[in-house]
């Protein structure tokens, strides 16, 4: 019998059809699945057995033969000896337990006495020894081969490692980083980087996986000894970070954070976590923390007290109200803040402003992913759970780098690949998963839509669709084969870049599979028409019958912040409410009213892009911004500025003097998500809790109170007096999340919208009986590929990409103020080497990058991962000033920027070139 590989689901499980068997441990009859070891089934009949070299997360090694009992007579290793039916276990036995000591008094007899601190509250190895009588005079090691201190976050002490393997193996079989090994003979042999040299030097990515997996406490984390939690608070909460969702564990003491750990029930990331979730929370107790309101005067931001700071924002709504009327006055909402302060927000603004004047981050990234999934599936979500994405048989991933913007979920995908799941990857560079593809295609900025319809037309061509699907549950077909004829893979390959070859090949592995998966990020939303991209890529489920089918998982966008998701669920967008209802439908509007007690305005309001632009027309009179750095993040930031600069009133939250704080006239400090109540939720649809491991530092107030107090001040009163409240009243109004409330995650978890009623589950697979559009069928959609907004050119030859690193998030208002900068300590262009050399640049070179917008200042990196005539830099390092280089362009739909293609030269000189501008200060956020 043999036992599953970890993650993997027995299809008699996915079947439903689990046998059982039936053991007996110390007299104890235990009942238990079919493929489970005799060490679990040891451990649920409730005895504990010390096995140094098992995680549960890894396959069985059975090398340190510290878990031996007998079965039927015969001695095993328990943790590699699957159970068998009527099998009987002991464990309890002199002889049995003599070998077990033996084994453990061996390999702690070459460590020193300390490895033995702690005793029953140590290391698992201590604790081992604590159960065995085992005392510290067993060892006798002497020590001296030193420690690793070098990295900010994993520290190595070799005199304490005993080569079990468990951090090698975890760091390959969870995380797919194989950034270590065991090096040397005997005795000697220890953990070591990969690479060889300090352990900062190497290719860890600092997930903290072989921390938690040590059992002597060889590796370790600052604050955090190893063995059980120390005297601690323990809260459980939702990162803050990426769109995954990740459930982490908060332990604080006397109002410090202790450490972050990964909970090993989390539903996404099931016991693991990336750099940021789990380390980057320094920044919490940083001095640039903002912990009082700030009021501009005479040009100049002083602290006040917060009844100032509102009764001044107040009168400016007030006076922007009068002047210009209610749709004078915007807000722009965050994807950083939960969904119940998103919902107030908009709440606000329709009822105590009177506009629809409200949008959100995602406008900024995702925007396209909603109106593309709603025109071609009716709902603005992805289709399935990261789950069953998981169970997908071929993986087309496109536009996404999740290994270093969505970690827990690039390891995830990465795993599933390794243990044989086929890999398309569409992507310009050459990172992340495209290392690990059956087929890489890489097309030239701008032409998504060109590839997606050549991948189209082999389907068609090659008869490789569901023709029952289509017929039955599909319009648009027609439209659609009649577009595909002008895109065979040779033309697609002239307007791509990409062979027409591999265009047939990845066509055929997903064309061919049984169960296919599409997961997407911004390198397919964040172009000029990336509405028409998302459509093309739905094509390929729709054509495939592979949604709302079982017979494929759909169509899945990796949402970049913590709560994109749910900050357009909850109707912070200026042309919908709560749950995506029409600000148009009036029988949406009598409902919301009926819930409110207010009138609902009728027309929709204005976008991120449109609210700039009226400010620097003179028609909008008041702007109030909630935890954005729009001056850092948003495109053509030059043009941001000086909107700011024309606006009568700004009003900033934020955690830190971000460049948009400084341009604002009242700045209010904001908490973190580390000290807010309410629900996030994740790129799956998946409603999770937020709850505050430690209180605001000083006058810092959650989003949540500001807006009641800013209601107040302007003697509105918009009920919803907590958290819970909100979201129960959203609830009312928006049949999508009808059956969540804070109660009910509490009492049973995450749940995925749809949530129509609390009596009812949340459907985690969308569209298995019919789709939510107006006629039930899945729309394909006939969009001709067009260029991009810009194209190279003599002047500006190079085509530069924006996007994320794996150590900072966003501008790095948050992960700058942590040690994640000694990992990452500048802002870098990458180059391809060609590129390199025509412009005589060497690796570290400083370098200026000038596009038609403007200049920013950055660090060379040559490397093969981009391409001949294509650059590409992050945005977490606001000096740096790379959005000055982004234009206006945006998605034609949407408005979405088009931060993947811009046009750029670069200059040689050592200093930022004559008249550049780099937007000051520092950091905040981005969808």
């Amino acid at each position: 019998m043999t036992r599953p590989v970890p993650g993997e689901i027995p299809e008699a499980h996915r079947t439903g059809e689990v046998r059982t068997v039936r053991a007996d441990v110390d007299g104890v009859p235990v009942q238990t699945a079919e493929g489970a070891t005799v060490l679990a089934v040891v451990r649920a009949a409730g005895v504990e057995l010390p096995a140094l070299c098992h995680d549960d997360r890894l396959t069985p090694a059975g090398s340190c033969r510290t878990c031996l009992v007998g079965a039927d007579g015969r001695v095993v290793a328990a943790c590699v000896t699957p159970i068998a039916d009527g099998v009987r276990i002991e464990t309890g036995t002199a002889e049995l337990e003599a070998l077990r000591r033996d084994a453990v008094e061996l390999i702690v007899s070459v460590l020193p006495s300390r490895a033995l601190d702690g005793g029953a509250d140590g290391s698992e190895l201590a604790r081992a020894c604590h159960a065995l009588d085992i005392t510290p005079e067993a060892a006798r090691g002497s020590g001296g081969r030193g420690r690793d201190d070098s990295h900010p976050y994993v520290h190595l002490d070799r005199d304490l490692c005993i080569a079990c393997g468990r951090c090698v193996r975890v760091c390959a079989d969870v995380q797919g980083t194989f950034a270590l090994t065991l090096t040397g003979r005997g005795a000697d042999t220890v953990v070591a980087p990969g690479t060889g040299g300090a352990w900062i030097d190497s290719d860890c990515v600092a997930c903290g996986g072989c921390v938690d997996t040590c059992p002597t406490g060889a590796l370790s984390e600052p604050g955090l000894p190893p063995g059980p939690r120390p005297p601690t608070t323990a809260t459980r909460t939702t990162c803050g970070y990426c769109g995954v969702g990740c459930t982490l564990e908060v332990l604080t003491r006397d109002e410090e954070i202790v450490a972050v750990l990964p909970a090993r029930d989390g539903p996404v990331n099931q016991g693991h976590a990336c750099v940021k979730g789990r380390f980057a929370h320094g920044f919490r107790t940083s001095p640039e923390r903002l912990t009082r309101p700030l009021l501009r005067r005479d040009g100049r931001l002083e602290p006040v007290d917060w009844a100032e700071a509102l009764d001044h924002a107040a009168r400016g709504l007030r006076a922007a109200v009068a002047a210009g009327g209610p749709d004078a006055v915007a807000a722009i909402s965050s994807a950083r803040a939960t969904d119940e302060e998103n919902y107030l927000i908009q709440k606000f603004m329709r009822t105590v402003i009177g506009t629809n004047s409200v949008d959100n981050c995602s406008r900024l990234c995702h925007s396209p992913s909603a109106a593309g999934l709603t025109a071609a599936f009716g709902l603005a979500g992805g289709t399935d759970s990261f789950d069953d994405v998981e169970r997908a048989d071929c993986l087309l991933v496109a536009g996404a780098n999740p290994v270093e913007a969505h970690p827990v979920v690039g390891a995830r995908l990465l795993q599933r690949v390794l243990r044989g799941t086929r890999l398309v990857v569409a992507d310009p560079r050459a990172v992340g998963l495209a290392g690990h593809a059956d087929v890489h295609l890489r097309p030239r900025p701008g032409t998504n839509v060109a590839l997606f319809h050549g991948l189209a037309h082999v389907l068609l061509a090659e008869d490789l669709t569901d023709e029952e699907f289509l017929r039955e549950r599909a319009t648009g077909l027609p439209e659609l084969a009649g577009l595909l004829t002008g895109y065979p893979p040779e033309r697609v390959e002239a307007i791509t870049g990409v062979p027409a070859a591999d265009i047939v090949a990845a066509a055929r592995l997903y064309g061919r599979a049984r169960r296919p998966a599409i997961v997407y990020g911004l390198g397919v939303t964040e172009h000029l028409h990336g509405t028409d991209g998302v459509r093309a890529l739905a094509n390929l489920a729709i054509l495939r019958g592979a949604v709302g089918t079982g017979r494929g998982y759909g169509v899945n966008p990796l949402r970049g912040q913590n709560n994109v998701q749910g900050a357009s669920d909850m109707g912070a967008l200026p042309d919908l409410l709560p749950g995506y209802q029409k600000v148009t439908d009036p029988a949406a509007r009598e409902r919301v009213a009926r819930v409110w007690g207010h009138a609902v305005p009728e027309k929709p309001g204005l976008r991120i892009p449109e609210m700039f632009a009226a400010a620097r027309a003179g028609d909008l009179r008041a702007l109030w911004i909630i935890g954005e750095d729009v001056c850092t993040t948003d495109p053509d930031t030059t043009r941001v500025a000086e909107a700011l600069q024309a606006c009568p009133l700004v009003i900033c939250h934020e955690l830190f003097l971000s460049p948009t704080a400084r341009r604002a006239d009242v700045v209010l400090p904001a908490a973190s998500w580390l000290e807010k109540d309410g629900t996030f939720v994740n790129f799956d649809r998946r409603f999770q809790r937020v709850r505050p491991a430690l209180a605001p530092p000083g006058q810092a107030r959650s989003d949540f109170a500001i807006v009641h107090a800013l209601a107040a001040a302007l003697d509105a009163d918009l009920g919803c007096a907590t958290p819970a409240a909100a979201l129960a009243e959203c609830a009312r109004l928006a049949p999508l999340f009808a059956g969540v409330s804070h109660e009910r995650l509490d009492r049973e978890g995450a749940l995925c919208w749809p949530v129509p009623d609390p009596a009812r589950p949340g459907e985690a697979r969308l569209h298995t009986g019919r789709f939510a559009t107006p006629d039930g069928r899945a729309h394909l959609a006939a969009r001709p590929y067009l260029p991009p907004g810009e194209e190279p050119d003599e002047d500006h030859p190079l085509v530069l990409v924006t996007g994320r690193r794996w150590a900072h998030y966003n501008s790095g208002g948050m992960t700058r103020r942590t040690g994640n900068l000694r990992l990452e300590a500048v802002d870098r262009l990458d180059l391809n080497p060609a590129d390199a050399a025509r412009y005589g640049l060497r690796d570290g070179d400083p370098v200026t990058v000038e596009s038609r917008h403007g200049r920013a200042r950055l660090t060379a990196r040559i490397c093969a991962e981009t391409a001949p005539g294509q650059v590409f830099c992050a945005f977490h390092f606001p000096e740096s000033g790379v959005n000055a280089l982004t234009s206006d362009h945006a998605d034609t739909v949407t408005s979405c920027p088009e931060y993947k293609v811009t046009a750029v030269r670069l200059l040689r000189d050592h200093g930022m070139a004559a008249g550049a501008v780099a937007p000051p200060g520092e950091g905040g956020r981005r969808a």
